[in-house]
């Protein structure tokens, strides 16, 4: 039987892809001395927030996810980032492959949200790992299932996460919103003689009475 470790070696913004994706380096290593035929490889991306401490500016930021700070010993529970899925070739010993992992600006989604409220530091990230190994043997390849308890841990620095929004979208965001909410912003818009949708929101923003946050 197969014996497989994994460790994350790093994560990188791709720099030539049309949306968001993250390269994470990983290293498989097998112990027995087996060789790996192939390897149908699905991991599971977490992120677990109660790793981290927070600065007041990102808690504010946070409150609409994990509510008020005297809540955060039961509300700071891991999310999804995503699933990803890969087919490894063959190798005996160690080997290193890459696995291209999709990302969002979209806040409305809360693994972006809880990225976008933070300015610095690292985000913590744990890898669940899962899938079908095939085996060489004597007489042709066993099928085994890679063990439910592999895992490895990784800590995203912040600032590689935004150099990627920035690749794709420099300096912006996005939101989206209903369509009857759309017209009615497209209105606005219209009768205040306002060039762009950014400045329909500040106006909007300004006349609610909030000032513009010095940390964005």
């Amino acid at each position: 039987m197969a014996d497989l470790q994994f460790s994350v070696e790093d994560m990188v913004a791709e720099r030539y892809a049309l949306t968001p994706l993250l390269n994470l380096r990983l290293r498989i290593t097998e112990s027995t001395g087996a060789r790996v035929h192939a390897m149908a490889l699905r991991c599971q991306i977490r992120i677990e927030p109660f790793r981290r401490s927070y600065d007041a500016d990102e808690g504010d930021r946070l409150a609409d996810l994990f509510g008020e700070r005297v809540r955060w010993g039961d509300t700071l529970k891991p999310m999804q980032l995503c699933t990803v899925e890969s087919m490894v070739p063959g190798f005996r010993g160690s080997l290193d492959t890459t696995l291209q992992v999709p990302c969002t600006y979209d806040t409305e989604i809360a693994s972006a949200k809880y990225f976008h409220s933070l300015r610095g530091g690292e985000i913590p990230l744990l890898m669940l790992f899962s899938g079908t190994v095939f085996v060489e043997g004597g007489n042709g390849f066993f099928v085994e299932q890679v063990p439910w308890d592999r895992e490895a841990n990784y800590r995203l620095p912040v600032k590689v996460w935004r150099d990627l929004m920035d690749l794709h979208f420099p300096g912006t965001g996005w939101l989206t919103m209903r369509i009857d909410t759309l017209d009615r912003l497209l209105r606005f818009k219209s009768q205040r003689g306002l060039p762009t949708w950014d400045d329909a929101m500040t106006m909007l923003l300004k006349e609610a009475g909030e000032e513009p946050d010095d940390h964005d």
